[in-house]
């Protein structure tokens, strides 16, 4: 019984600031709610696909600067920086379609290539930068090939220029 003179208390309460009553008419307004709502949705799916596919580019600083701290050494934390970022891009590109397939716009099927094809582009791109600078931290350890001396066990001996006359 209380409850019912509670609710009756606060009938007479002006609505609080922005609120908008909803009317319970079914006229052509719900149609139009469920095509702006789908649209919206449609917009909110790309710029989602959007970030996700710049994704890789943002997290380059910290890469960097783990890199930077992990010393120019040949020791096992700087092993495990440098494994991280020259594998991650390879299992990144190698789902590239499932991880683009909850952005997909209705009209198109989800696991396509032509799907977000600029977007893909764009994700491809920074994980390229993401193998690079692995790859240049590799480098600048000297676990590449990058000199001449490195490739010495591969040339050949030429015959000397000189003859010897007894």
């Amino acid at each position: 019984m209380s409850a019912i003179t509670d609710v009756s208390k606060w009938k007479h309460l002006p609505p609080p600031p922005g609120f908008a009553a909803v009317s319970s008419s079914h006229s052509k307004t719900p149609s139009k709610n469920v095509a702006t709502a789908t649209a919206s949705y449609e917009e909110l799916k790309a710029k989602r696909a959007w970030e996700f596919a710049t994704s890789p580019a943002k997290s380059l600083p910290m890469q960097a600067f783990m890199l930077y701290m992990s010393g120019g050494g040949v020791q096992i934390f700087s092993m495990g920086i440098v494994f991280m970022l020259l594998s991650s891009p390879f299992k990144n590109l190698a789902t590239i379609n499932t991880a683009f397939a909850s952005f997909a716009p209705a009209s198109s099927p989800p696991k396509a290539f032509s799907t977000l094809a600029l977007e893909k582009i764009v994700y491809i791109l920074c994980n390229l930068l993401t193998l690079a600078l692995g790859l240049w931290k590799c480098r600048s350890m000297g676990l590449l090939p990058t000199g001449t001396g490195d490739w010495l066990a591969f040339e050949s001996r030429g015959q000397p220029p000189e003859i010897l006359l007894i």
